[in-house]
């Protein structure tokens, strides 16, 4: 029903636009003096890891502040539910989408119908592949991930032997991050073995138990997420080997963690922030105001030497 009903919108909007470029003027953002009018609607791809719950609480806390409401939904890492959730937000008559995705491929369809019926979309953390998007607010991921690479050539020098752990296959930051490790990895370091643990704790210490049977001569370890990365430093611990692993998020257990000097590193983001930075560019947005493509919240390289 819900996909009948956005494929009416749909064609309505085509029957009315003619044969003109241009959408009519109801289907075009609505620009909004007064914040406390404006609703937002975000999808999380999944509020069972930290990291995406302080995004969350970073957008709630910045719409609350600026007197805005906001409708939240979790996906649960389901990308088919957040079609389906982002339909109903559609539903809901939400001003603005705020949407970090569980699969940048396929959240495509459903930024495209909020596309068709003129409501801006942001995307967080994690871009999508199609559709129209007015800013990604997201860490360099990119940059993370060789600044990974970096620290392990820096703690264990050229050649070393190391394991990858992969995010959800499909996912922009799946793809970035891993991108930027192998530009120095590829070069200076030695890659054994990489395999898919969907940015999930229980699924990082399987396959870390595995790649370890496999590979016994592992030296370190880059997982996209702290998620895995914690999952790893377990599986390791049972194996009673001593093997530094990095992380990515800089989430409270994976910061606890290195206090106890368990995980070796993480690859700080700032969810909060980049939450922040998501509803005031929606702001701007419906206010009519010029927002850039990329928003980048700063990342930094937390250790144990350096925790404050």
């Amino acid at each position: 029903m819900k996909k009948t009903w956005l494929i009416l919108l749909s064609f309505t909007l085509i029957l009315l636009a003619g044969c003109s470029l241009e959408p009519p003027e109801w289907a075009k953002p609505k620009q909004k003096e007064n914040l406390e009018d404006i609703k937002i609607g975000l999808s999380v791809s999944t509020l069972n890891n930290p990291f995406f719950v302080s995004l969350k609480d970073g957008v709630v806390e910045e719409a609350e502040k600026q007197g805005m409401e906001t409708i939240v939904v979790d996906a649960q890492d389901d990308s088919a539910k957040q079609i389906n959730d982002v339909e109903d937000l559609l539903q809901q008559g939400v001003d603005v989408l705020l949407i970090n995705p569980t699969d940048s491929s396929a959240i495509s369809t459903a930024v495209q119908s909020a596309n068709t019926l003129g409501i801006p979309v942001i995307t967080l953390d994690r871009s999508a592949d199609k559709g129209e998007v007015v800013t990604l607010v997201a860490s360099d991921n990119v940059k993370g991930g060789q600044m990974a690479a970096d620290f392990i050539v820096e703690q264990l020098g050229e050649g070393a032997k190391v394991a990858e752990l992969e995010g959800v296959p499909g996912a922009s930051a799946t793809r970035e991050r891993g991108e930027g490790f192998h530009l120095t990895a590829d070069e200076k370091l030695n890659v054994v073995a990489k395999q898919t643990a969907n940015f999930n704790r229980t699924e990082g210490l399987d396959v870390m138990e595995n790649l370890l049977q496999g590979n016994p001569d592992i030296q370190a370890v880059f997982a996209h997420n702290d998620e895995m990365a914690l999952g790893a430093v377990e599986a390791i611990a049972g194996s009673g080997k001593d093997i530094p692993v990095i992380g990515f998020d800089g989430n409270e257990d994976a910061l606890q963690s290195i206090k106890a000097g368990q995980l070796t590193a993480t690859v700080a983001q700032q969810p909060e922030l980049i939450g922040q930075l998501a509803v005031q560019a929606a702001s701007d947005t419906l206010q009519g105001k010029e927002v850039e493509e990329l928003i980048a919240a700063p990342l930094k390289m937390i250790s144990e030497e350096n925790q404050e």
